[in-house]
This record gives structure tokens, sequence and C-alpha cells, in this order.
């Protein structure tokens, strides 16, 4: 049971890794820089390596909290965006 907890933290911190991995590459892709890519894909890989190390907190209340508040802020930046580009469109 102890070897099931430890798989799923190690899921959840992979998983916030790879995000964040992606996130830099979307963002290095929309503005078709390499420099920034080579940068977004050097964070990319380093978040991933961080989320390994804090994997343990993943179950903390306090952390979940704040995912909470990580994740609010994402669906609010991308709503942002995807309104600016419908006004955008509307000219």
């Amino acid at each position: 049971m102890v070897e099931d907890k430890t798989t799923e933290k190690k899921s959840a911190a992979e998983s916030f890794g790879e995000m964040l991995k992606e996130f830099g590459s979307a963002v290095a892709e929309i503005f078709n820089d390499p420099d920034l890519k080579a940068k977004a894909k050097e964070f990319g890989e380093s978040a991933k390596e961080s989320a390994k190390i804090f994997a343990s907190r993943f179950k903390d209340d306090e952390v979940k909290e704040k995912f909470k508040d990580v994740s609010k802020a994402a669906q609010n930046f991308s709503k942002s965006v995807a309104d600016y580009f419908k006004s955008e469109k509307n000219k």
C-alpha cells in the first residue's frame, strides 16, 4: 500500500513537471523565438526535476489549496487570452 501512495505522488509530480515543460514550449512556439525555445526547454527540464523533489508535499492540505489557486489563475489567464482574441477578431 505504501508503494501505491509513492507512485501516486510521483505521478502527480511528474504531471506537474510535464505541464510546466509543455507550457514553456507552447509559449516559445507562439513567439517563434529559438532562444526562447531553448530557455523554455531548459526551464521545463528544471521544473520536472524540481517536481520530483517536492512530490511528498502534494498531499499536504496547504499545498492542495495553493494548487486550487493555481488552477483558478490558469483558468483566468486562459479566459483572458481567449477574450482578447475574440475582441481582436471582432474589430
